[in-house]
């Protein structure tokens, strides 16, 4: 569904030129007003943003805008930003009718676009709003849907192409013009088809757990082959279309690893330090065996800093490997199960059965966290971190003081039930006020999200939940419940991964 079609400003609202005011046509109009909106932003302070904008505005202008427009800087958007701020603070004060007006109007454009007919079944589509234009615009959209289906174009536009092809998941394509890349609209997360990937997803890594063993050995007998190909195998799942300076391990430089023959009463010590994915940095020491340190250093021997540390190694030849030794097995699979068993065994460690809700829950997430340490899910510490530490530290100690007083009275009326019920609530609030502020302080540089979303069988969690009585709301979100559907409605709480 696209964005509906432009309104123009009214009359007395007007883009001014060298203090003058100056009407302009209605695409010039439109593109002015994308600025204006964005005028409290940080980038119109940018000069190559600014830059860009003027170069691209000005293409869209009429020949005599173009003769008269020659520079930024005369041009004042003052007046339309102050009317799309006013229309704001009207929008925020819709009264309830209004609200629900619009939202009965949404609703019915759910229903006539929100769904697909997919294999004979009904299937709810992800965002079916098409971005609506800004300061970067182009959508020739292709759509995707079965043959013999006529699908007409808005009003006024065509489809840049209609196809037919059942071998990819997505509705509708197009290419947006600043990095080039296709965006899509898909089905929902909670969709048959999204769910059925996903179990077969975890089911590939769960196969692993079978025949990691076996794996492992070889790779103990591989660190002694006569051939260095078959000694420097390792995992890489880097994108290649990636522009920045992120390696992956069959990418690694000698320049990311300093060897240490004893480092911290420790033997046999690896120093990493590179930009993994997303341009974030990976910072360890790893103890490892004495065979691959032993190769290591015969891999760096003669070479320079900016060498590739597994010169003899690619990601096809190491995929084509990895399948000899389980069928569909790669790195991505290897990713999957080391973070999924490193929850299942985190879990069993932590949970104590006599633990109350809160208690568990920050359990949860400590395992958690020690999934997002393994992936390297890191985040830079939030600007309002210690602000919300202060804050929460000031509601303990009131919560304190409010615990102190309770149980002061409480000993004197030992047998008022009324007080007694707000002691144990009281009490209750204290300690989910204590976990909190440890599981704040604990997370702050760790993305737990990242990996739940993407890495950790569900079924795990929801077993976890259903074993000791946690509600699953405590641990998905409802996007989230909806996407992992399939694993609350199939597990059992004796699930083990």
């Amino acid at each position: 569904m696209f964005a509906p079609e432009y309104i123009p400003l009214p009359k007395n609202i007007k883009f001014k030129y060298n203090g003058k005011p100056m009407d302009l046509s209605l695409s010039a109009e439109e593109v002015a007003t994308f600025y204006a909106k964005m005028l409290d932003h940080d980038y119109t302070s940018k000069p190559i943003f600014n830059q860009n904008f003027f170069k691209d505005w000005r293409k869209i202008m009429t020949s005599t805008e173009r003769s008269t427009i020659t520079d930024l800087k005369k041009c004042d958007f003052g007046d339309i930003h102050a009317h799309f701020l006013s229309e704001s603070e009207k929008r925020k004060a819709r009264s309830k009718e209004e609200k629900k007006a619009e939202k009965e109007i949404k609703d019915k454009e759910a229903a006539e676009y929100g769904f697909a007919i997919l294999d004979g079944y009904k299937q709810k589509i992800g965002n079916f709003r098409i971005e609506p234009p800004g300061l970067f615009r182009g959508r020739d959209v292709i759509i995707n849907c079965s043959k013999g289906i006529n699908i007409p174009p808005p009003k006024g536009h065509k489809w840049k192409e209609v196809r037919h092809d059942n071998m990819v998941t997505w509705l509708c394509s197009w290419n947006e013009n600043v990095l080039f890349s296709n965006k899509y609209i898909m089905l929902n997360p909670s969709s048959k088809l999204k769910g059925q990937k996903d179990w077969e997803k975890f089911e590939k890594a769960r196969k692993l757990k079978g025949c990691v063993g076996p794996i492992r050995d070889q790779y103990l007998l591989d660190f002694k082959s006569k051939e260095m190909r078959i000694r420097q195998r390792a995992g890489n799942e880097k994108d290649t279309d990636e522009a920045a300076d992120t390696v992956g391990c069959c990418s690694l430089r000698c320049e990311h690893i300093k060897l240490h023959e004893e480092l911290d009463d420790l033997k046999y010590v690896v120093e990493f330090d590179f930009l993994g994915k997303d341009s974030i940095r990976y910072y360890n020491r790893v103890p490892v065996e004495k065979a691959v340190f032993k190769n290591l250093k015969i891999f760096m021997e003669g070479k320079e800093p900016g060498d590739d540390l597994f010169d003899r190694l690619d990601t096809s030849s190491l995929n084509a490997y990895l399948k000899e030794l389980m069928d569909g097995l790669t790195a991505k699979v290897f990713r999957t199960y080391n973070a999924s068993i490193t929850l299942q065994e985190q879990l069993d460690k932590l949970t104590n059965p006599d633990d109350t809700i809160h208690e568990k829950l920050l359990s949860y997430n400590r395992a958690n966290r020690q999934v997002a340490i393994l992936c390297n899910h890191q985040r830079a510490v939030p600007k309002t971190h210690d602000k919300a530490m202060e804050t929460l530290q000031n509601k303990i100690n009131e919560k304190k003081k409010e615990y102190k007083e309770i149980k002061a009275e409480l000993k004197n009326n030992k047998k008022d039930e009324k007080l007694q019920k707000k002691y144990t609530r009281i009490k209750e609030q204290l300690v989910k006020l204590k976990t909190q502020h440890t599981e704040f302080d604990e997370n702050k540089q760790i993305a737990l999200g990242t990996s739940k979303l993407n890495y950790l069988d569900p079924r795990i969690s929801v077993a976890w939940c259903k074993k000791y009585d946690i509600p699953i709301e405590k641990i998905y979100s409802k996007t989230q419940r909806d996407k992992f559907r399939w694993a609350i409605d199939m597990t059992k709480e004796d699930f083990v991964f």
